[in-house]
Order: C-alpha cells, then structure tokens, then sequence
C-alpha cells in the first residue's frame, strides 16, 4: 500500500506569507523555510514583524481569499487520488489553508495552529508535533505503507529523506545543491513522472 504526501505552499499553491508581502509591501515578510531552515525563528520573526505594523490573522485571510491553487495542481492532485492514497503535510495553519483545501477538493491536510488575542492578533503558533513531516512518514510506516514525498523547501527535506521515494518540485537552487541526492521536477507532468517511478506498481 502506498501513500503520497505533499508539501502544500509552493507545490500546489503560491507562498501564503509572499504573497502577503507583497500586498502590504513589507519586504521581511518574504522570508520562506527555502531561506530559512529554522522554522521557530522563521516564525518569530514573521510574528514580531505582525506586531510592529498592527497585523492581524484576518488581514492574512483576506489576501488567501484572493489566492487560488498553482495552475495545474488542482488536476495533479485528483491524479494522485485516482492513484494513491494523498496526504498534505505542511508547516502552515488550518487557519490559512482552510479556504485553500476547498479549492482542491478538501485533500487531507496536516498542519499546525494558531492563537490569536481578541483583537485578532497573532500571539503564538503552536507546531502539531516537532518535524511534523518526518514524524508523519514515520507513523505511515508503522502502518506499513510505502511513503512517495514531494517538497520544495529545507523544512521538507526530513520527510524526503524518511519516504521510501523524495522528489523536489520546484525548488530554489540553493535547496536542491545542498540536496543533490533527490531528484528535481518543475512540472506537474515531472513530479508525476518520478512518482511512477516510486511506485512498486504500474501507473497509468
């Protein structure tokens, strides 16, 4: 039995926290995990820049709700589930995402939460577990599935190396020189290619 797990941000859609950046023109806020692997200082830095400008959880909505899938991931993941079974693992938050899996089809997502203040502000994050991803694969093996992943970022890269097959998608240079021992895709018909490959069955 096999399952595929994904990455959310920048495998199916855009960056939340680059797009946000860009609507509000605050340049820090471009900052992702393919820049910096730590996520807790990742995260403490977008939640001090939040505070400086009086930003809040609904501002970060309002610029999802104009956000849609990557062109081609909606029909990429109704492949997958034709084929495998689908599991996203991502380092956002289903406060950000819920919106997002209704325009895929409400995939199973795994992610992390929020806590906000009655004025709407974000005051802390709270992780599912540490290394939710590996942590993950690790579980589905002790189901005894066979893990096929597909990440873009530093904070995939120990999911990548749990699953029985890890692919790149998409992934800035720096990432994938550091990681030269996964196979790199760009495409949708690519990432599909490797996932075949990964499989100990024949799929169409």
């Amino acid at each position: 039995m096999e399952i595929v797990c994904l990455d959310l941000e920048g495998v199916l859609v855009p960056e939340i926290w680059i797009n946000f950046a860009k609507r509000t023109g605050i340049k820090e806020l471009e900052a992702t995990t393919r820049d910096i692997p730590d996520y807790d200082v990742l995260m403490r830095q977008r939640l001090r820049i939040l505070d400086e400008h009086k930003l809040g959880l609904k501002d970060i909505q309002a610029v999802i709700a104009d956000m849609g899938p990557l062109p081609g991931a909606k029909e990429f993941v109704e492949w997958v589930r034709e084929h495998f079974q689908l599991i996203i693992l991502s380092d956002t938050f289903y406060e950000f995402a819920h919106p997002l899996m209704r325009q895929l089809g409400w995939p199973t997502i795994m992610c992390h939460k929020l806590e906000t203040n009655d004025d709407g502000r974000i005051t802390n994050y709270v992780l599912r577990q540490p290394d939710q991803k590996r942590e993950a694969v690790k579980a589905l093996h002790g189901l005894k599935y066979r893990v096929i992943a597909a990440g873009d970022s530093y904070n995939d890269t120990n999911m990548l190396s749990e699953a029985e097959k890890g692919i790149l998608f998409d992934a800035p240079e720096n990432v994938i020189r550091e990681f030269p021992q996964f196979p790199v895709t760009r495409t949708y018909e690519e990432l599909k290619a490797e996932i075949r490959t990964g499989s100990l069955r024949k799929i169409p």
